[in-house]
């Protein structure tokens, strides 16, 4: 949505990217060799709407659980941020496989120095749908 209208904005590329289940980056350290594994581009429909399907995040050293996003609407970058999820949907997602085979993930919310930099405003709203989760946030961006 933009930020000063509330209007959808049509066309805007949406771009996300997150660890997988191991904690691996696809073009970073274990995940080289492929640059496009939990990564993926859409774009915006009529209503601003951009829909992706993956997998939970993974973790890695240092960091609470989340996903990188980008927006950008006429080659022009207007949005950079990360998306969070609540810790005790994570906790429950970690029990099962395959991520309970890392064992306990090092960081929380509250304990993550990005997260608390305004982190409460970038948390998904999560609900159950069968076996999987639906993830949603309306994301407000200033058009330049």
């Amino acid at each position: 949505m933009d930020a000063r209208t509330c209007r959808p904005i049509k066309n805007a590329v949406v771009d996300v990217w997150h660890a997988d289940a191991a904690g691996v980056y696809s073009g970073f350290g274990d995940g080289a060799g492929s640059r496009t594994f939990m990564r993926g581009l859409q774009r915006t429909n009529a209503k601003g709407l951009a829909l992706f399907r993956s997998v939970y995040p993974g973790w890695y050293q240092g960091r609470t659980v989340h996903v990188h996003v980008k927006v950008h609407v006429g080659g022009n970058i207007l949005h950079t941020g990360q998306l969070y999820f609540p810790d005790s949907v994570t906790d429950a997602v970690y029990r099962r496989a395959p991520y309970v085979q890392r064992g306990d993930r090092t960081m929380r919310n509250a304990d993550d120095p990005i997260f608390r930099d305004g982190g409460t405003r970038s948390m998904l709203r999560l609900r159950r749908s069968g076996s999987a989760y639906v993830a949603s946030i309306t994301m407000g961006v200033r058009r330049r």
